[in-house]
């Protein structure tokens, strides 16, 4: 008897445990409250993510119309996703980030007849800067560093773990970071301030 008893409150306890409904907002707000705070203390250890295809400029810079699939893969590597049904459309996907993605690329390449005839994405091929089909004013290029996560500082961190950082301390560290930049030397424009 007492075997059955036991037996009878497990099963019950178990199914009242599967007739509760949670709203996927509730569940995502209190099932991630956990893994958010975490993120937050300064002394956890959070890895730089890589995924996919490392894609860069000069990668693509190297590719052209007309290229055979063989040549392609050659400059830009084993694409991530060759899909069996779309034999013609190679998809190079790049993550990166601290802790979590941050930092997207996408690039999808298409082939007709095993040869190259449109790249869109992210990326697109620049002219080159010398040579043949160089542009006749080079100034026009602009070279953009690679995405890198802001720095803060230990008691930034804390702060913000406590919860006492908000839309206040965000404005005045861009009034800062504006004010560090005009007096900055060389930076500061000619006719601004003597």
């Amino acid at each position: 008897m007492r075997k059955l008893l036991i037996s009878v409150a497990l099963s019950a306890s178990l199914s009242a445990c599967s007739s509760i409904n949670i709203d996927g907002d509730t569940w995502n707000f209190f099932g991630n409250a956990i893994p958010n705070s975490l993120e937050k203390l300064p002394f956890v250890y959070r890895p730089q993510i890589l995924q996919g295809n490392l894609i860069t400029q000069d990668n693509v810079n190297q590719l052209r119309p007309g290229m055979h699939k063989k040549q392609v893969q050659l400059v830009m590597g084993t694409a991530l996703i060759q899909d069996i049904f779309h034999d013609n459309r190679w998809d190079y996907y790049y993550g990166m980030g601290i802790g979590h993605i941050e930092l997207e690329k996408h690039l999808t390449l298409y082939f007709e007849d095993d040869l190259l005839v449109r790249i869109v994405g992210d990326y697109q091929p620049l002219p080159p800067i010398q040579g043949e089909g160089a542009l006749n004013n080079p100034k026009t290029i602009i070279s953009v560093p690679d995405w890198q996560p802001p720095r803060r500082t230990l008691f930034e961190k804390a702060l913000d773990v406590v919860g006492l950082e908000g839309e206040d301390a965000e404005t005045a560290r861009e009034t800062a970071e504006k004010e560090l930049k005009e007096n900055a030397p060389g930076e500061a424009d000619s006719g601004s301030k003597p």
